[in-house]
């Protein structure tokens, strides 16, 4: 599978994650984030960043509890609520933020 945006075409596996972890762009994020009817604000590309961090430190994509744990560590408890983080990525804040970080699905998510 592959998406293409501006002309360049991008490798997926069939759920839409990038193959190539190093092709991944900010307009990238956005084209998928459109192609599912959403719009990302700075709630989300704050969510995204810390994704690309964490997996930068780690080699891993946290699991959903890693991921609120760890982001009401580093960017406030107000914002490590599965709640918000299911406002902004409503097909599962890991999984969906995730693929929009141009990172690999998350172990766990089904």
């Amino acid at each position: 599978m592959a998406l293409e945006i501006n002309g360049k075409r991008y490798e997926t596996d069939p759920e839409g994650y990038l193959t190539d972890l190093n092709a991944w762009t900010p307009d990238l994020a956005r084209a998928m984030a459109n192609n599912e009817g959403i719009t990302l604000t700075d709630e989300h590309w704050e969510v995204i960043r810390f994704l690309r961090e964490y997996y930068r430190e780690y080699g891993i994509a946290p699991s959903v509890r890693m991921l609120v744990r760890t982001i009401g560590e580093r960017l406030g408890q107000d914002k490590a609520k599965s709640y918000y983080l299911y406002q902004l990525f409503p097909e599962g804040p890991a999984k969906q933020a995730c693929k929009y970080a141009g990172l690999p699905k998350p172990t766990g998510c089904v």
